[in-house]
């Protein structure tokens, strides 16, 4: 989608200003798509910009993540923006017609304002995005942009998407059209908005990582990438390519930190180059390739992002957006800690002294490392690389959780067994409704085909036909 102007906006400083004022400056509609809101002072702020907003007649639409914003479910934290008017959706709760589909969440962070301007990132409402000065907390690390155009259209069109499916869509009529927004700048990009089961964002990172020549940045808060991701970044590093990835050292989510840490070998051995970041958690999700291609957006390396989630993400085809990015991004290694493999074949931070040649690999090797698991359980058992010491925690735990499942099983295997009944029993009855309600539809649409453009009289027909 060419003409359009983007703005790269970096972490609370930059992105939460510009979100109020858009939001203060609405005169028709606001839409705000967002996986976690706190219940802080942040999350209030932006609360009550928005009940200000609905009060002055503003069509205010507010759609947020169950499980990321569980907190709010049920506190009435939404209820003074509800007495104003505004409407409140929550996306894909716990259900009767998909046991697991609450799995799938809405990762996406999105506010559009009026038709004419959408801010995406990788950025929630709450105060860690914007630290504590007070007592020497530093604010995450994150990255949005500010985008105005005829793209503006696309962002509309995946919150419409989404919000259709937590109630009664958005009429047409009230969605801006591309060819109505007119031309802002000339920066060409994709809004990529992925819903689960689909590989539309995972398929284009893969893509992006086989056609890289010169250099392919990534910046990743969650990185437990699949093996032919990371078989894809190991083969570009050892065609040349300048591969470097910037990931968190301390967590709010730990545990994924640990497992991320036990991929580092295999790329690490190909020439990949991995940086911590030293601050309390880098968020961003973006990646700048060549010089030439930028993403920025919601979501992270991980097969959840990729296949399970609704994220939402811009391409970028802009030399100068990208030439910005990758500015940010050496910015960015100043605050980070590379990790090495020292003279002792250990993995390590970078320290004083020469560091160890990268071990290139065969193919023999690249197969390997493209269909073994990376996790801290299979290099344990498995024994293909030394494990390191912050990873003894989650060694036990793997190690703490089998013994204990082994022993139950054992001692009180009906502990296990009944759970699992139950489980299909429940599963079992609710596809059998669901076969019941396919069952119904079809007949209901058969009639309708029956009586050509008339479907009303065959509706009437059936309820004489079947009085019960």
């Amino acid at each position: 989608m060419p003409g359009n102007r983007l703005r790269i906006l970096r972490d609370a400083r930059e992105n939460y200003p510009a979100w109020l004022a858009a939001i203060e400056s609405a005169s028709k509609t606001i839409h705000l798509e967002m996986y976690i809101v706190h219940d802080d002072a942040t999350g209030r702020r932006f609360r009550e910009a928005l009940v200000a907003r609905a009060k002055a007649g503003v069509t205010v639409r507010i759609l947020y993540d169950w499980f990321g914003s569980l907190r709010l479910v049920g506190s009435g934290f939404w209820a003074p923006l509800q007495v104003a008017g505004g409407d409140v959706r929550v996306a894909n709760p716990p259900s009767l017609d998909s046991l697991l589909g609450w799995a799938c969440r809405d990762h996406r962070k999105l506010l559009t304002v009026d038709g004419s301007v959408a801010f995406i990132s990788g950025l929630c409402i709450g105060d860690a995005w914007v630290g504590d000065p007070a007592r020497g907390i530093a604010p995450w690390r994150d990255t949005g942009v500010q985008l105005t155009g005829p793209a503006v259209a696309d962002a509309e069109a995946a919150f419409a998407a989404a919000w259709g499916g937590a109630g009664r869509p958005i009429p047409p009529a009230d969605l801006p059209r591309c060819e109505d927004i007119p031309t802002a700048g000339n920066v060409t990009l994709r809004v990529i908005a992925s819903a689960p089961e689909t590989t539309e964002l995972y398929r284009m990172d893969l893509l992006v990582a086989v056609a890289a020549r010169e250099r392919l940045w990534l910046t990743d808060a969650y990185f437990m990438a699949t093996p032919p991701y990371r078989q894809a970044l190991r083969s570009a590093a050892l065609d040349g390519v300048d591969v470097r990835l910037l990931v968190p050292h301390g967590s709010d989510i730990e545990w994924i930190a640990n497992v991320s840490r036990t991929m580092y070998r295999s790329l690490l051995e190909a020439g990949v180059r991995i940086f911590e970041w030293d601050g309390p958690m880098v968020h961003a999700k973006t990646a700048v390739a060549d010089g030439r291609w930028t993403r920025i957006g919601s979501t992270n390396l991980n097969l959840w992002s990729w296949l399970g989630n609704w994220e939402l993400d811009i391409g970028i085809e802009d030399e100068g957006i990208a030439s910005e990015m990758a500015a940010i991004f050496l910015d960015d290694l100043t605050n980070a800690t590379e990790i090495v493999i020292t003279p002792r074949n250990k993995v390590r931070p970078n320290e004083p002294g020469p560091r160890a040649p990268s071990e290139l690999g065969s193919s023999t090797r690249a197969l390997r490392d493209a269909t073994r698991m990376g996790s801290v359980l299979g290099a344990a058992v498995r024994g293909y690389r030394t494990l390191e010491p912050t990873e003894s925690w989650s060694v036990a735990a793997f190690a703490g959780a089998l013994l204990a499942l082994a022993v139950v099983a054992v001692l009180l295997p009906r502990l296990i067994a009944y759970p699992i009944a139950v489980l299909s029993g429940v599963t079992g009855g609710l596809l059998v409704l669901k076969a019941v309600r396919l069952c119904g539809d079809r007949w209901r649409q058969k009639t309708d085909e029956s009586y050509g453009d008339n479907p009303e009289e065959g509706r009437r027909a059936q309820r004489i036909e079947r009085p019960d």
